[in-house]
């Protein structure tokens, strides 16, 4: 697995090079999951994180892509708080954020279900960002302004209590 010269630097770039370098069944797969989650969420950013590993953003991380000798890893960032009903999820199962797919040579995934998974992954994004000014709803109306509240006669405020002074402790010196 020779080491592929791209002049490509941005992330597609890089991950462009990582599937061309990788030259067997894991470069496909990879090649595979990234489609894959490109048609689930035709917005996603792609970007290259921590020296060489494939990350899909949407408001947050969605998943990674990792490779290893027997595996390709696709880890969720918010896998745990992600309803899986086709138990894709096969790896890092203990943690309570974190969930990831484990997929080895010769295995088969679930398009439908990967796709649906990808898409509760940005949803759970979306919901926990605060929206931006310009997507929120336009009022049609100008908005009138509120009425104040008048404020209760002020009560007759009795005065201060003077404080009383204070001895302080006087401190013997030891002999």
């Amino acid at each position: 697995m020779a080491k592929s010269q791209s002049t490509d630097t941005t992330a597609s770039g890089h991950i462009d090079a990582r599937i061309a370098e990788l030259g067997d069944w894991r470069g496909a797969m990879l090649g595979k999951l990234r489609a894959i989650i490109k048609r689930a969420d035709p917005d996603v950013v792609e970007t290259w994180k921590w020296r060489g590993v494939p990350v899909w953003e949407d408001e947050g991380i969605i998943c990674t892509g990792e490779t290893y000798k027997a595996v390709v890893k696709m880890t969720f960032a918010h896998g745990a708080k992600l309803d899986d009903p086709s138990k894709l999820f096969n790896s890092s199962l203990a943690g309570g954020t974190r969930r990831a797919i484990d997929v080895a040579e010769g295995e088969t995934i679930d398009d439908k279900a990967l796709i649906d998974l990808v898409r509760a992954a940005v949803a759970f994004n979306r919901s926990k960002t605060k929206p931006k000014a310009s997507s929120r709803k336009t009022q049609t109306e100008p908005k009138k302004p509120a009425a104040k509240a008048k404020k209760p006669a002020a009560k007759a405020k009795k005065p201060a209590a003077k404080k009383k002074p204070t001895a302080k402790a006087t401190r013997k010196p030891n002999k």
